[in-house]
């Protein structure tokens, strides 16, 4: 077994130390028991998908045909006007 050393937050040091007391567990049981619940709830790396996924498109969506200044008097003609 190997001796080491760790910090952990003053408030989650407390609450592990409660938590191990309750269970009648070293503070070093508890520790263990959540590096291994760590390594079950992810394992190795997951498989990379085959082919990066791509967000779908539409032909019927978008902007077409406006520049960046049309595009931007539209957004702001949508919008709330100022107040005096």
């Amino acid at each position: 077994m190997t001796k080491t050393q760790i910090q952990v937050p003053e408030e989650l040091f407390q609450e592990i130390r409660t938590f191990a007391k309750q269970r009648e567990w070293s503070l070093a049981e508890t520790f263990r028991r959540g590096a291994e619940l760590l390594l079950q709830m992810y394992p190795e790396k997951a498989a990379l998908p085959s082919v990066a996924w791509v967000p779908p498109t539409s032909d019927r969506v978008g902007w077409k045909g406006l520049s960046a200044e049309q595009l931007r008097d539209a957004a702001f003609a949508d919008g709330e006007p100022h107040l005096a």
